[in-house]
């Protein structure tokens, strides 16, 4: 049971500095929950949704399937892709989500570009409350043995530098997007 008392979200420094951000980056390690947050979240705000797992390139796939960790170069055109539809978005006017693990500062900076209209929505928590979920996550490429490298790989965002949204990966899921629209919808377009 979750423990209502405890803090579910905090913000960085640069959150909301230039007004609703209108993309967001649901991020996070293999299993932390992005696809499910962002499908709630794009529901409730009528957003756009790029699943980010189904732009990668089949090489990528085959790789972590295996269980072999991606290099930066592995992800380099996979990161290209995804910035290239957050610019489609950002040039139309319009709103939208993407899932990706953006573990690096690199690839959060590659994506986002360090604009302050996209945010990065941080789905925090230790392997220890991420490897029960994953454990049970069936129909999907990556195994549970690659949590590790998810967690080595990891450099969590910079909450002076970065325009971050972070959220206790333990709270319920509806909660969070409730929570996370509600702070969202506070913020001028």
């Amino acid at each position: 049971m979750y423990d209502m008392g405890q803090d579910m979200v905090s913000f960085s420094h640069r959150f909301g500095e230039a007004g609703r951000p209108c993309v967001l980056i649901v991020m996070g390690v293999s299993g932390c929950g992005k696809s499910t947050l962002a499908q709630l979240i794009a529901e409730r705000m009528g957003w756009s949704l790029i699943e980010g797992d189904d732009l990668h390139p089949p090489a990528n796939i085959a790789l972590m399937s295996k269980g072999i960790p991606l290099t930066d170069m592995d992800r380099a055109p996979w990161l290209d892709l995804i910035a290239g539809r957050i610019q489609s978005w950002r040039d139309a006017g319009q709103c939208g989500i993407v899932t990706c693990s953006s573990l690096k500062r690199s690839y959060r900076r590659q994506i986002g570009g360090d604009s302050a209209d996209v945010c990065f929505v941080y789905l925090k928590g230790s392997r220890e409350d991420i490897m029960p979920r994953l454990s049970q996550r069936t129909g999907h490429f990556m195994p549970v043995a690659m949590l590790d490298s998810q967690f080595a790989t990891l450099e969590e965002p910079d909450m002076h530098e970065e325009v971050v949204m972070v959220l206790d990966v333990n709270a319920p899921q509806a909660q969070l997007a409730e929570l996370a629209c509600a702070h969202l919808a506070q913020l001028s377009l």
